[in-house]
């Protein structure tokens, strides 16, 4: 599987972007979708995930202004991420589990300037 992530930029405050990550390759029984970022001298850390059932998590920081979606017929996935605050700006990353195996994407930048 491989997954190629883009959509990152330098947004101001209050402004939005909208990630996508392709997936190609061997994407059958893919059963986890997930968004992570990882800020400068931060831990990676969950923004959001949705499971093969649909049922889709967010991290508090981000409820209500992120939204996660995924259009099958492209083998994408999407964060649409709205209101963004300064504390949003790191690197973030697409992730998805197949089987028992993760594979991630390459990050993309997300700067959000005061």
């Amino acid at each position: 599987v491989q997954l190629q992530a883009s959509g990152g930029g330098l947004v101001q405050a209050g402004g939005s972007l909208r990630l996508s990550c392709a997936a190609s390759g061997s994407i059958f029984s893919i059963n986890y979708i997930a968004w992570y970022r990882q800020a400068p001298g931060k831990q990676r850390e969950l923004v959001a995930a949705v499971n093969s059932g649909g049922h889709i998590n967010y991290a508090d920081s981000v409820k209500g202004r992120f939204t996660l979606s995924t259009e099958n017929a492209k083998n994408t996935g999407y964060l649409e991420m709205n209101n963004l605050k300064p504390e949003d700006t790191a690197v973030y990353y697409c992730s998805v589990l197949k089987g028992l195996t993760v594979y991630w994407g390459q990050g993309t930048q997300v700067t959000v300037s005061s």
